[in-house]
C-alpha cells in the first residue's frame, strides 16, 4: 500500500465530508417525519469518517496495483457523488433531486467496490460496508419522501 495515495485519498474523502459542516442538518431535517430505523445522529460522524479511512485504505490498496485503473476512476466517481447528496439534500432541501444523486452514488459505490474486488479482494471487501451504508441512506431518502410529500 502506497502511503502518500492513502493520505491523498484520506484528504480528499474529508474534503467530502466537509459538507456535512457547510450543510448541517438544522431544524428542516429534525422535524421531518422519520421511520423508526432512522441511524440516531451520532452515528453519521462516526460512521461516515470510518467509511472515509476504509475509501482512502482500500484506493491506496489498488493504487499502485496492475488494473487499479478502473477502480480508482470508480473511486473519484463515486466521492464527486458523495460530496454532492449533502449540498442537494440538506442545502437546497431537495430530498427528491437528493434520491437521483443518491442513486448515482450507490451505483458508483457498488461498481468501485466490484472493481476494486477483482483487483484486491481485501479493497473489495473493505467497501462492502459503504455499499450497506449508501443502501441504508437511499432507504431512508425514499421513505422520507414517501412519509414527507410536501417537504419532498
Amino acid at each position: 500500500m502506497d502511503w502518500t495515495i492513502f493520505f491523498i485519498l484520506l484528504i480528499a474523502s474529508f474534503g467530502a465530508g466537509a459538507t456535512g459542516a457547510l450543510f448541517p442538518t438544522g431544524a428542516w431535517y429534525a422535524q421531518l417525519d422519520k421511520p423508526s430505523w432512522t441511524p440516531r445522529n451520532w452515528m453519521f460522524p462516526v460512521v461516515w469518517t470510518t467509511l472515509y479511512v476504509l475509501m482512502a485504505y482500500a484506493g491506496a490498496r489498488v493504487a499502485p496495483q496492475d488494473g487499479g485503473e478502473i477502480a480508482l476512476a470508480l473511486w473519484a466517481m463515486q466521492i464527486a457523488f458523495n460530496t454532492l447528496w449533502t449540498p442537494v439534500f440538506f442545502g437546497l432541501r431537495r430530498m427528491k433531486a437528493g434520491l437521483i444523486v443518491l442513486s448515482a452514488l450507490w451505483i458508483s459505490v457498488f461498481a468501485m467496490t466490484v472493481a476494486m474486488w477483482s483487483v484486491d479482494w481485501i479493497a473489495g471487501l473493505v467497501m462492502v460496508p459503504y455499499v450497506i451504508w449508501v443502501s441504508i441512506a437511499g432507504a431512508l431518502n425514499a421513505s422520507l419522501i414517501k412519509r414527507n410529500p410536501d417537504a419532498a
